[in-house]
């Protein structure tokens, strides 16, 4: 495989804020190489300058051999586009709003309505292409947004966030229609701050955070990169203070790092089933009501509190 990306320190600054921070990174044709962090890492800033939408600050990025500082109209005619917020007239039907936005990318005629066609069977709305997208449930949305993006057969695909807000079902329909698409030939980029989702569609996984991009690797190699480890995730009442829990937990020989997300207590450490006597007894004495336990093997949410020393969606 060769690079269809290459990513050279890209940087993006507002004032005196570090959105990006000096990233580099690439992506192999045919891979789908997810970027994962959590709101306000970085992400889709960065999207938005693989895009030719922000200029960077320093740095640069080639997309299929073009500079996207010096050939915009090159790399644009590469990429497609999926952005986090919808790019769709809503009282338009399917149909129209995949005509208007074909007819941006310049395509016209029998050529346009034929792909119109296919990109709504691949998004599987060909049935209900004739309503109009305000009568949509969030998913159907999301579904049309996606099919914009692939209306001039792009080499790559930016996805950024292509599944908040959507019900499971909906959400399920977009994973399988990216796996899809990958198997078809499609390069993907593909940004997220749900764990399960890099996981279930990455290839290789870049963790980005606070503007940086603090590790690549395939899900084996991150996992390994910081040792075997588990982590144990306390779910406790909305009464509890899981906080106290939290630093009490900390001072047991064998805990690497234990937060608090909401009401959930998650630590990592070497073995969690050696620890839960030991932490349940400890709630016991604070008077801590533990409701429910989890206990997980080496993940990339495992991974970035390791690295971050805090949980991936906080």
């Amino acid at each position: 495989m060769s690079a269809i990306l290459e990513v050279h320190k890209l940087v993006k600054n507002y004032g005196s804020f570090n959105a990006v921070k000096g990233i580099s990174f690439e992506i192999q044709e045919g891979e789908i190489f997810s970027l994962l962090g959590p709101n306000g890492a970085g992400k889709t800033t960065t999207i938005s300058m693989l895009s030719t939408l922000y200029t960077p600050t320093s740095g640069d990025a080639t997309i299929c051999g073009h500079s996207v500082t010096k050939d915009a109209m090159a790399v644009k005619k590469c990429i497609g586009v999926v952005p986090q917020d919808l790019a769709l007239y809503e009282d338009l039907t399917a149909r129209e709003n995949l005509n208007f936005w074909g007819q941006m990318y310049g395509l016209s005629g029998k050529s346009l309505k034929i792909r119109i066609d296919e990109v709504l069977e691949q998004i599987g709305l060909l049935d209900k292409a004739k309503l109009k997208v305000k009568t949509y449930s969030g998913g159907m949305k999301r579904r049309v947004n996606i099919g914009v993006g692939l209306l001039h057969r792009p080499t790559l695909l930016f996805m950024d966030e292509p599944t908040v807000g959507i019900d499971p079902q909906s959400r399920r329909a977009i994973l399988d229609s990216v796996k899809d698409l990958n198997k078809n030939g499609m390069t993907v980029l593909y940004t997220t701050h749900y764990m399960e989702e890099a996981e279930e569609l990455s290839n290789r996984v870049g963790i980005i955070d606070h503007g940086d991009l603090i590790a690549i690797g395939t899900q084996e190699e991150l996992t390994k990169s910081v040792g075997e480890t588990d982590t144990l995730i306390l779910h406790v009442g909305e009464e509890e203070n899981p906080d106290i829990l939290a630093d009490e937990v900390r001072k047991i020989k064998g805990v690497f790092k234990a937060e608090v997300t909401d009401h959930e207590v998650s630590i990592i450490t070497q073995s969690a089933e050696e620890l839960l006597a030991q932490v349940v007894s400890h709630a016991n004495n604070l008077g801590i009501k533990i409701r429910s336990i989890d206990i997980r093997e080496p993940n990339l949410e495992a991974v970035f509190l390791h690295l971050t020393g805090r949980a991936l969606r906080d």
